[in-house]
C-alpha cells in the first residue's frame, strides 16, 4: 500500500503555489503526512544584471526580502493546519530547483506537489522551468499543479481569438 508520511510544497508565493498548498494539504490530510512548505530565495548577485543594479544595497534588500518571505510563510496556514500537519516550514537561498531537490533528499520527502507556470514555449525555453527541473531530479514523485483560473483565463482569450 502506498505510504506518505512527508508532503513537500515548494512556493514562490504565486497563485499557481496557492493551488498546489491545496492540493499538498489534500494530501497530507488523506495520508496522515506532515507537510513541508519552503520557499527559495534567489541569490541576487546570481542574475547578471541585478549585479550592476543592487551591488550597494544587496544586505538591506536581502534582508528585507527575507522578512516578507518570512512573513508570508507563516501566514499561508493557520495555526490549526499547522497543529493538524506538523507543519514545518523553511527559507533556503539558492538555485530554486536545486534547493527543492536537496531539501527532499534530506528530509526523505515521499512527495513534491508544487505550482507551474504553464508559460508558453519561448518564455520555457527562455527562462527554463523550476518545476521540469525538480520532476528531472526529484528523489520522489512529484505532482505539478497548474492554477485553474489562470488557465481557464488562458483558454478563454485563446477561444476568443479563435476566427
Amino acid at each position: 500500500m502506498l505510504s506518505l508520511k512527508t508532503v513537500l510544497v515548494p512556493t514562490d508565493f504565486s497563485e499557481a503555489s496557492e493551488a498546489a498548498l491545496r492540493y499538498g494539504k489534500a494530501m497530507a490530510e488523506a495520508f496522515g503526512a506532515s507537510l513541508h512548505l519552503v520557499h527559495v530565495m534567489e541569490d541576487l548577485l546570481a542574475q547578471a544584471w541585478a549585479a550592476e543594479v543592487y551591488v550597494a544595497s544587496v544586505p538591506q534588500l536581502r534582508e528585507e526580502i527575507d522578512k516578507e518571505s518570512r512573513h508570508r510563510l507563516a501566514t499561508m496556514l493557520t495555526d490549526e493546519e499547522r497543529r493538524r500537519f506538523r507543519v514545518e516550514t523553511a527559507l533556503l537561498a539558492g538555485n530554486p530547483f536545486v534547493e527543492i531537490v536537496r531539501y527532499a533528499k534530506a528530509r526523505d520527502v515521499d512527495l513534491i506537489v508544487m505550482g507551474t507556470h504553464g508559460r508558453g514555449p519561448i518564455a520555457h525555453m527562455l527562462l527554463g522551468s523550476v518545476a521540469e527541473k525538480v520532476v528531472r531530479k526529484a528523489p520522489c514523485p512529484v505532482l505539478t499543479v497548474r492554477d485553474a483560473a489562470r488557465e481557464a483565463s488562458r483558454e478563454a482569450s485563446r477561444d476568443a481569438a479563435m476566427p
